[in-house]
Order: C-alpha cells, then structure tokens, then sequence
C-alpha cells in the first residue's frame, strides 16, 4: 500500500509483504489518463499536521510506502476516497514517483518520514486533469485535498537489491523458474491460503507486462524502472 482510486481493476490483496509487489502492474490509485493542461505556477501545498521525533527514513523516489489517505474535493468537501474502507482497512502499498499515484500523490509524499501525517492540496494539473474522472467521482478541472498518514518506507522493489535477490544464478535476467520461486517464498511467508491458479496467474501477468522483447527473460533494463539504479 497513493493518487486515488482503482483503474481498470481493483489491486490484488497486499500479498502480506512489500517485495511482493516487485514486478506486479500496480495500479492503486493511478489516474486512467494523465493530466492535462498544467502550468508551471500550479504545485502542491503541503501542511504538515504531524511529525515524529524521529523522523527517518524519509521517502524518496523507488521506496515503497505504506499508507492510509482520504481524498476530499476542495471545491465542496466532499469525500470521494477512504483508503480504510479497502482491502480490509489494510494500509495502501505503493512505490514512489513513478506513476502508480496522480502526479501530485508523488510529489506530496516526498521526503516523508513514518508517522508523519500531511495534508496536501493538488492541483488538477497534477492530478486529473481537465477530464476528471467519473469512475472516482471526481469532476473536470477538480483541485484535491489528501490527508496522509504514512506508516512505513521501505527500499523499493525494483531495487539492484531486490534483482539480485531473484537472479539466483547472477546472470543479470530473471528467468520464470527465478520468479516462479520467489512467488513460492513471498506466499510462504505471507501464509495466506491461495488457489494454485493464482500462482500462475500472477506469473503469466509479470512476464506479460515486464518481459518487452518476448524472449522469456526479464532483464536488467525490463526490471529496472529507475535510472538511477544501475545493474
């Protein structure tokens, strides 16, 4: 478990733990199209209503964070999002900065430390747009108010650390048999109850979505979202 509602499917159960969602197309809150006819002048603002004592580790783009967040239109008030009332009540799981939230979530949510709550008003440049979304219930042209408790900041899934986790044989490219046996690990740890079909569901859609060239490999550079990260 950060912009706002499903897109073209509700989010699989958290899997119980974050690397679970290493290669999965998640797509928690992503808007359905990205935002149209921004300008320079509009940015986030960001309140800070919390911030511990400790405050570290402080998220940065790849982390993946763990969250509970509502979402309000500034325009009435209204609610059109409670991440409580999803998933159980389960905190939201998603990586940072690349897309899996609106724009303004990744932004927002930067450099943020666990047991920091913020409230932050986003632009609909950075976050809908002038289509809105009416799946959401949010309008043309919406400015949103999210208020965020953040829970934990983990090193994110498509980390050199998390690759090298799964290349066991170090070859630099993931192979189904790798994959396939990280899934066994992460359901084994997590220690839900799980039809086998599900296995092998996720691992077709991995390789599906991750895997460009078709040749069976997930490589380095099909994994490695970041540039920043180098393998």
């Amino acid at each position: 478990p950060a912009g706002t509602v499903p897109r073209r499917r509700p989010p699989r159960s958290d899997m119980g733990r974050g690397l679970t969602l290493l290669l999965l197309p998640l797509a928690l809150l992503a808007a359905p199209t990205q935002a149209e006819g921004g300008t320079a002048a509009e940015e986030v603002k960001i309140e800070v209503l919390h911030l511990p004592e400790v405050c570290s580790p402080r998220s940065k783009k790849g982390d993946l964070l763990n969250a509970h967040y509502d979402g309000f239109l500034a325009s009435d008030g209204s609610k059109f999002y409670c991440s409580r009332t999803q998933n159980e009540g389960h905190p939201k799981w998603f990586v940072l900065g690349v897309g899996q939230v609106i724009k303004g979530l990744d932004i927002a949510m930067m450099n943020m430390c666990p047991g920091e709550k913020r409230k932050v008003i986003i632009p609909p440049s950075l976050a809908y747009g002038q289509q809105g979304y009416a799946q959401g219930k949010i309008p043309p042209n919406a400015t949103l108010i999210f208020e965020i408790e953040l829970y934990a900041v983990n090193k994110g899934p498509r980390s050199v650390e998390a690759f090298n986790q799964i290349d066991k044989d170090s070859d630099k490219k993931l192979s189904e048999l790798e994959i396939s046996q990280y899934l066994k690990e992460e359901f084994a740890r997590d220690g839900k109850k799980r039809h086998p079909s599900v296995h092998d569901e996720i691992l077709a859609d991995i390789f599906k979505k991750n895997d460009h060239d078709g040749d069976g490999f997930i490589s380095a550079k099909e994994y490695n979202v970041y540039q920043h990260d180098e393998l």
